[in-house]
């Protein structure tokens, strides 16, 4: 549901740590097996471990993403939440990537589903995915560093705070509290920054755009698909685009139109929303050249930039 009546009281119980939303759009993913965290590892982004909650990606040959692994291990299952949309390609990618480990993928998700919850903790022996620690303000997840330095320099400061967790639950169980509506949860995550791929993301998205590089990518772990890319980019250069907040002074535009610096295309918006403090805000990936302190207009309404990448 988008929301329950009042998308704003329903922001206020979140932000709270109060309530709890139906991630409708995710699916579940079981990995079984002895090999199974050495496996993913070899496969992704991040480094994996038993019994840890980890955000991870894995990249195509070039280093653009292709899926986003939210990933809780319980001690005998690795469970991960990804995109609903993606699951049936990402499980036959698994299963084609298997050889001789001991695992097993299976798609989950017709006896399992997800929630959000606005508090940072496990939930009731439940897998519970928690969000990385930057973007809830707490720290910064162990990362490791290359050539180039570590992973602040994409994201100095991180706009606002999400705390929370994506918990998997039976069917037909869910948490007490009332239950509160994507568009409250939206808004949350937009004011903090925290991009999901799929939707702020498109086939040629780099981790270092979305401020990934740190969260949902090491820097020092051994090679996976992609990783060459990823090092390259990081040691030498900086990504061609940038993940920026917008404020907007007027009407909230749609997600997917252009955003224009005069007359010239230089992005895209990915989200937008209401938000009960903020006003009509929305993430965009623009061209990494456009000047932080200019202003920028997507149809026509004339929007404000605040830094979540580094422009330089």
């Amino acid at each position: 549901m988008t929301h329950f009546g009042d998308p704003f009281r329903e922001q206020k119980s979140l932000s709270a740590g109060e309530g709890w939303v139906e991630l409708d759009t995710r699916s579940v993913v079981s990995v079984t097996g002895s090999d199974r965290i050495h496996w993913l590892d070899s496969l992704t982004s991040h480094r994996i471990g038993p019994e840890a909650s980890t955000q991870a990606l894995i990249l195509d040959p070039h280093g653009h993403i292709e899926y986003d692994l939210h990933i809780v291990d319980d001690g005998e299952s690795t469970w991960l939440i990804v995109d609903g949309a993606t699951v049936d390609n990402l499980v036959t990618y698994l299963n084609s990537m298997r050889f001789m480990a001991d695992v097993a993928v299976a798609d989950v998700s017709a006896a399992h589903h997800v929630v959000w919850v606005p508090r940072r903790e496990e939930h009731d022996g439940h897998p519970t995915w928690l969000i990385p620690l930057e973007f809830a303000g707490l720290g910064t997840t162990p990362s490791g560093e290359d050539r180039g330095g570590t992973a602040d320099k994409y994201v100095p400061a991180r706009p606002d705070r999400l705390v929370g967790a994506e918990v998997i639950l039976p069917v037909g169980e869910v948490p007490e509290g009332p239950q509160c509506g994507s568009w409250a949860l939206n808004a949350l995550r937009i004011a903090a920054g925290f991009p999901v791929v799929g939707v702020d993301s498109d086939h040629k998205s780099l981790p270092h755009e979305l401020g990934l590089i740190g969260p949902a990518v090491h820097l020092a772990k051994g090679c996976y698909r992609g990783q060459e890319t990823v090092a390259r980019l990081h040691n030498m250069g900086r990504p061609p685009r940038r993940l920026v907040l917008l404020h907007f002074d007027g009407a909230l535009p749609d997600p997917g139109t252009e955003v224009l610096r005069g007359e010239k295309v230089v992005g895209r918006l990915t989200s937008a929303a209401q938000h009960h403090e903020l006003g009509p805000i929305g993430l965009a990936v623009i061209k990494r050249s456009v000047p932080l302190e200019e202003p920028i207009y997507v149809e026509g309404v004339v929007a404000s930039q605040e830094q979540i990448v580094a422009a330089e």
